[in-house]
């Protein structure tokens, strides 16, 4: 490799590039399988042991591993949480949160260095997205948790995914695409589509043509809002998609995947959260193959929204299912460790380090 010149990343690569780049450097076919079920599971070149030594040496020389890192971990006292502070190759930080079930990890994994959705109870989205993530990145976050998992308890891993930390996934369109197809690649970190949520705020065009990709994950739609008028006041994407559209979207997208849409409905005091608010909601959903998700606000100041009280949490919950609207309530996770998408992120670049 040349003085200057970029390592390739081959964490960004599919099956198929691994073995033309394999193949480019001279070495047989079966090769671009080993690396890329060693570099899945986060091994350094030098210890890629069916691999000849004088390879493992050239790899090291002009190729990147994991363009990612672990910055920072913070555990949460209440639940097990754990908050993930990354680091990418140009210094730009993301973050993902580890969450643990008995049925087994999650990872709420980020798209994008920020976000530029401008939803008005996000904290990612305060200064903008600086960047897409590429493939390779989304990636070696999974491969980042695992080794933090595997460290704390031998064999365990990520499971489930949840496209829900920083960024619009659908707005990081193809990158995202191709980080689901090498995620289901056998061999590699192989986690099935059934396994994956992806969230977005309702791009239109983009979720129609997700639903016709073969990749049949749970969508989940930042919905927030029962009607236009309340929706433009919480998403300026609102201003661009009617919500009409918006459901149409989602009615195509179980159509041709055969997967129920998880509606995600942030209850914001004063603003989307009565009794009314969700009978509205109730008489747009009705027919339709779907979930409601309520999620009492986690306020962010910089906004000024406040949350509701359990007994707003309730009373929406109970007029939803008198109406017949499958509804649960978000279980709250990591409040101790900054578990809100972009909090720790954002405090990290103003603060530095937390101390522990």
């Amino acid at each position: 490799m040349s003085a200057g010149q970029e390592k390739a990343q081959l964490l960004n690569m599919t099956l198929q590039e691994l073995g033309e780049y394999m193949k480019s450097a001279g070495q047989p076919a079966f090769r671009a399988g080993q690396v890329f079920a060693w570099l899945h599971q986060g091994t350094p070149f030098e210890e890629m042991s069916n691999l000849p030594r004088t390879l493992r040496e050239e790899l090291a020389q002009t190729c990147e591993g994991n363009p990612v890192r672990v910055l920072q971990t913070i555990r949460s006292r209440i639940d097990g949480t754990i908050k993930l502070l990354y680091r990418l190759n140009d210094g730009h930080v993301i973050e993902g949160v580890l969450m643990r079930y008995k049925y087994g990890n999650t990872l709420c994994l980020s798209t994008q260095v920020g976000c530029r959705m401008g939803c008005a109870f996000c904290a990612s989205t305060l200064d903008g997205c600086a960047r897409n993530l590429t493939a390779g990145e989304m990636i070696g976050q999974i491969v980042c948790a695992n080794g933090v998992l595997a460290a704390m308890e031998p064999g365990q891993s990520v499971g489930n995914l949840v496209l829900m930390g920083s960024g619009e996934p659908l707005d990081n369109y193809d990158n995202v695409v191709k980080f689901l197809r090498i995620l289901r690649t056998e061999g590699g970190l192989c986690i099935g589509m059934r396994s994956v949520s992806l969230s977005t705020c309702g791009l239109v065009e983009n979720m129609r043509r997700f639903a016709d990709e073969g990749l049949p994950v749970t969508l989940s739609l930042s919905l927030h809002a029962p009607n236009d008028e309340v929706r433009r006041q919480l998403m300026p994407v609102a201003r661009h998609y009617a919500l009409q559209d918006v459901l149409d979207a989602c009615r195509y997208y179980i159509e041709k995947t055969g997967r129920r849409v998880i509606f995600e409905y942030a209850l914001v005091h004063g603003v989307n959260a009565s009794p009314e608010h969700a009978d509205e909601l109730a008489g747009r959903l009705r027919g339709m193959q779907c979930h409601v998700n309520l999620i009492p606000l986690n306020s962010v100041p910089e906004r000024g929204l406040m949350g509701v009280s359990e007994r707003e949490v309730d009373a929406f919950k109970r007029t939803l299912e008198r109406r017949n609207i499958s509804v649960t309530r978000r279980r709250e996770m990591g409040d101790d460790i900054e578990g809100a998408c972009g909090q720790l992120r954002r405090r990290y670049m103003e603060e530095g380090p937390r101390k522990e």
